[in-house]
């Protein structure tokens, strides 16, 4: 089981490197083809999606808007086009609703919004990120508030945790944890931008600017892991999916990405205004 989780690490962090590297077009499309995934694997968790042969009206309308919300996302940027394609979209699932009532229930409408919204809407801003002045240096940010916080929690936790952070939700988190995790994002952050000033890639301003994102986001990511842990629960789900050995799904795997990588985009906006 650690062989092919170790194993798809590896493959997660090489594809990483690749589209971020590559371009903001590759980049876009990567994340919409994760939005897409992520949205199904949430309506299956939340009973949206019932037959596994067919998808119902409801999926088809957010895909739809998933797909047009990138387009808006390319070509106009952080703009009330964005507002709208979300407006239009809910409004028509509302429609589905509507019109073909009783065949869904509100539950299963709530929990779609909530789907089309969640993973494709938040998850675009690692794309919005990308697109910052130095951005291509920003967004691994978003990795490093989530991924190096994750596993400095899970080897503190491991070795000194002893006072639950969630008992009932996941009863192995320890706060000190989660303070480990903190403090191993933002020192990850420190030397990161260490690496990036010395080489002349980044101002000196990194040099705290980064470790504050970072910490504020690894505070966030861990707030998003539970978030994503607790939807399972609800749902007695063990994974959202098998797409990624060892990890489960896409929602398995990215749900502190998800969750903090639109923070770590208005973060970096303020802070740079604050600099300026």
């Amino acid at each position: 089981m650690f062989k092919e989780r170790f194993m798809s690490a590896i493959v997660l962090v090489i594809l990483l490197v690749v589209f971020l590297l590559a371009g903001k077009l590759p980049l876009l499309l990567a994340l919409l083809l994760l939005s897409l995934i992520a949205f199904v694997e949430m309506t299956k968790a939340c009973k949206v999606h019932e037959d596994e042969k067919k998808v119902n009206a409801l999926e088809l309308v957010g895909m739809l808007g998933i797909c047009i919300y990138y387009i808006v996302v390319f070509v106009f940027g952080v703009s009330t086009y964005l507002m709208l394609t979300m407006i239009i979209t809910i409004s028509l699932m509302m429609m589905v609703y509507v019109f073909t009532f009783p065949r869904f229930h509100a539950n299963q409408v709530m929990a779609a919004i909530f789907a089309f919204v969640y993973a494709p809407v938040m998850l675009s801003f690692l794309y919005l990120t990308r697109t910052l002045e130095q951005g291509v240096f920003l967004v691994w940010l978003t990795f490093i508030g989530s991924w190096i916080c994750d596993t400095s929690a899970y080897l503190v936790g491991r070795k000194i945790g002893k006072h639950k952070l969630a008992p009932v939700l996941s009863p192995k988190k320890s706060i000190e944890g989660a303070v480990g995790g903190v403090a191993g994002a933002a020192l990850v952050a420190v030397l990161y931008a260490g690496i990036l000033v010395k080489t002349g890639q980044v101002g000196m301003e990194a040099m705290w600017m980064y470790p504050v994102i970072c910490t504020i986001c690894s505070l966030f990511s861990q707030v998003g892991d539970l978030a994503a842990s607790g939807i399972k629960r609800n749902h007695a789900l063990k994974d959202y999916g098998k797409l990624i050995p060892g990890h489960g799904g896409i929602m398995d795997r990215f749900d502190s990405v998800i969750f903090i990588a639109p923070i770590i985009y208005y973060a970096a906006v303020l802070l740079a205004k604050t600099v300026s």
